[in-house]
């Protein structure tokens, strides 16, 4: 019960241990001789293993993708972390239980660095800040001072308080940020999934930061990976829970609010997620390119939905192109050398 999923007799310790000495799933698999029956929940176990802080998270997405839940001990010695610095924790960014964040500080002090927010997905009904400071070290580690904050969930609300709760993290990045050696005069938003959706918002549509007192202008690009944008009906339960009390039929679609001026975009998903399709980043990013703002798209060949959001951790860096790409574009937006 304690194996790697698809790889029947390898317990959790012996793959901690081929995994903290070849930091490879592929050398893992050779010394168990076998193929794994079912590569992606094998692969996305694989990332938890790097990292303590993704374990949870990659739990719960196995689970629901795969159906096949993920049980390793979460006390086993992983491999290393990206070098950032968690420097505070749950801290309050309003009033109710989840509006709390978590902050994440590059490895060197740098003066008044650019400042992140990395926005999780899950549907919009699950998911937690701590299942994902693996993300934040890795905006962390390339020199972003990183917020991560939980947002409220349905089916406790609807459309749009969880957009309203990440434009409140934004207002507590601009009065505290330079606190942790953070500028709040260059914000990056970055998402995936669900999460994704959210920044895409608040970047497009600026009422949700000017309500809480913000320039929109503060947000010098905006990263969505896997999101979805376009929404044909409100289809199926989770949809009609989280948008369908909206008074206006198009009040939650992204595409409404491609505007000339918006914030740069980087939006990246791959060709081999069903869970959102392709045809979402590419419709927004043409939407967007129509209105003259720049964007940066790809397509990643043989990329999952999870994989996506998996290429930002190091187990998976050398293999997809995700964090190069990513970093690269922030990086230049955000006025950082690109070393």
């Amino acid at each position: 019960s304690d194996g790697l999923p698809g790889v029947p007799g390898i317990g959790a310790k012996t793959a901690a241990s081929l995994l903290a000495a070849h930091g490879d799933l592929d050398a893992l698999l050779a010394a168990a001789g076998q193929e794994p029956q079912r590569p992606l929940t094998a692969r996305i176990a694989a990332a938890l293993l790097a990292d303590r802080a993704a374990l949870m998270a990659a739990r719960r997405v196995a689970t629901a993708v795969a159906d096949v839940p993920i049980d390793v001990d979460t006390r086993l010695p992983i491999a290393p972390a990206d070098p950032a610095r968690r420097l505070a924790k749950g801290l309050p960014f309003g009033s109710e239980p989840r509006q709390a964040l978590d902050v994440y500080t590059p490895p060197k002090s740098r003066e008044m660095a650019p400042v992140a927010l990395f926005i999780y997905g899950g549907g919009w009904d699950s998911g937690a800040r701590g299942e994902y400071g693996w993300a934040g070290k890795a905006l962390a580690a390339e020199g972003f001072v990183t917020v991560v904050p939980d947002y409220r969930l349905t089916p406790a609300v609807a459309f749009p308080a969880f957009l309203e709760d990440v434009a409140l993290a934004v207002r507590w990045a601009v009065d505290h940020a330079a606190e942790y050696g953070g500028d709040p005069s260059r914000i990056v938003l970055v998402g995936h999934s669900a999460g994704a959706y959210n920044v895409a918002m608040v970047a497009l549509d600026p009422r949700y930061l000017s309500a809480v007192g913000v320039d929109p202008a503060r947000i010098c690009a905006f990263a969505g990976l896997a999101g979805p944008y376009v929404f044909k009906d409100l289809n199926g339960p989770i949809l009609q829970r989280t948008f369908g009390a909206v008074a206006g039929a198009d009040d939650y679609q992204t595409l409404k609010y491609a505007r000339q001026g918006a914030p740069p975009a980087f939006l990246a998903t791959g060709d081999a997620d069903t869970t959102v399709w392709p045809s979402n980043t590419e419709r927004l990013a043409a939407a967007l390119r129509a209105q003259g703002v720049p964007v940066e798209s790809h397509l990643y060949p043989g990329l999952s939905h999870t994989d996506v959001l998996l290429g930002l951790s190091r187990m998976f860096r050398g293999r997809f192109a995700v964090h190069d790409d990513l970093m690269r574009f922030l990086k230049a937006k955000a006025g950082l050398s690109p070393g």
